[in-house]
């Protein structure tokens, strides 16, 4: 039992478990009624302890491939939501089967990104999980993909993951895959060994991730790989470990030595400041003098436009922006108080320029310290 794993785990007070596509399928694609019965089982045991958790589930298109007849993942955006329409409902019906054995419901949240985006909607959503929590029951969380568009292109669960960890209190994050963990090297050659524990991010780490993904699934290494990156960064442990290996929650509660444990890179975040910088995609990009640089990485400061070179992007007042320095590093989000148009007629102004150009000056910063993270400095993924 390792000593880091075990006070983890104690400090943990609800455990988010992401379930791949393929932790819950057989070979021909349709669900596998022993695998979910087993993994309720063990959620029954950890919420013994007094732990709450939150389900993040995939499998909803690769059920409707099944009970539909599909040999292959549809390539369309038609054929995908029906499968997600299909298989959603005998999905959430399987989970809820099983968990009423130990005295649970199944709640289903189908969410999609705009779900995130919005301040208000993010935080229906967090209301709606703790409310849960109090009835006991066990929140089983998907992308709608019956209405998702991009998601169904490009997404994966495990990015949705590492969101609804931040909605709730003292998390950790575990992954389940097909895989035991990280490797430090191809999982497939025999003299490749699994990565018990990481430190710090670097890009030897990075290089051990591929975007290869399953036949059933979306998301590869290097998927899982971003989303612990965004986890990690706001203070949060995550576990990336093999979901169809017997007894894999019992044996992390239990804080043995199995997968790969990501330790947290810093101090908690914010709720709020995690959803400025790690939640919602900037719409916009400001490129900042050194000045302005130093001043929000180091002194904490506020954004005057007279530090703000340049601008790409269209976005309006209230919208997420990502901050540039010189050498062309993100090191920074916040809530853009103007909006693209007005922004370009004031960059490198003084603040007592501002009402001569626009008649008015709404805000004297560009963006307020209150509403701005300053992002971890690790590797870009």
């Amino acid at each position: 039992m390792s000593r880091t794993r075990r006070e983890i785990i104690e400090s943990a007070e609800t455990l988010v478990i992401k379930i791949g596509t393929n932790v819950l399928s057989c070979a021909d694609d349709t669900l596998n009624p022993q695998r979910i019965e087993s993994l309720a089982e063990q959620i029954h045991r950890v919420k013994l302890t007094g732990r709450k958790v939150v389900v993040v589930s995939s499998g909803a298109i690769g059920a409707g491939m099944g009970l539909l007849g599909l040999k292959e993942r549809p390539k369309d955006l038609g054929h995908l939501q029906a499968s997600a329409a299909v298989g959603q409902a005998h999905l959430i019906r399987r989970y809820d089967r099983c968990l009423q054995k130990h005295g649970y419901h199944a709640a289903q949240l189908l969410v999609t990104a705009n779900d995130f985006k919005h301040r208000t909607r993010y935080l229906n959503v967090r209301n709606t999980i703790h409310t849960l929590f109090e009835y006991g029951a066990v929140p089983i969380v998907n992308e709608n993909d019956t209405v998702s568009i991009q998601e169904i292109k490009f997404g994966d669960n495990d990015h949705l993951a590492a969101m609804v960890t931040s909605l709730v209190k003292k998390p950790l994050l575990v992954i389940l895959s097909v895989v035991d963990g990280l490797y430090d090297g191809d999982p497939k050659s025999p003299v490749s060994a699994r990565i018990s524990q990481v430190q710090d991010w670097t890009p030897e780490l990075l290089s051990l991730a591929t975007n290869d993904s399953s036949s059933r699934g979306t998301g590869g290494m290097k998927s899982k790989l971003q989303a612990v990156h965004s986890a990690t960064a706001v203070g949060e442990n995550v576990i990336i470990a093999n979901g169809t290996q017997a007894g894999i929650l019992d044996q992390i509660l239990n804080g043995d030595d199995v997968g790969t444990l990501f330790l947290a890179q810093g101090a908690s975040v914010s709720a709020w400041k995690r959803w400025i910088g790690y939640t919602i995609r900037p719409k916009g990009k400001f490129h900042l003098d050194e000045g302005a640089t130093k001043a929000i990485r180091e002194g904490g400061k506020s954004l005057l436009a007279i530090g703000i070179r340049s601008i790409d992007g269209t976005f309006e007042s209230g919208e997420v922006v990502t901050l540039v320095s010189p050498s062309g590093e993100e090191f920074a989000r916040g809530l853009s108080n103007y909006n693209s148009n007005d922004l370009a007629k004031i960059v490198m102004r003084r603040s007592d320029q501002i009402a001569g150009i626009l008649g008015t000056v709404p805000y004297s910063e560009v963006i307020h310290r209150d509403n701005l993270a300053v992002l971890e400095n690790h590797p870009a993924l």
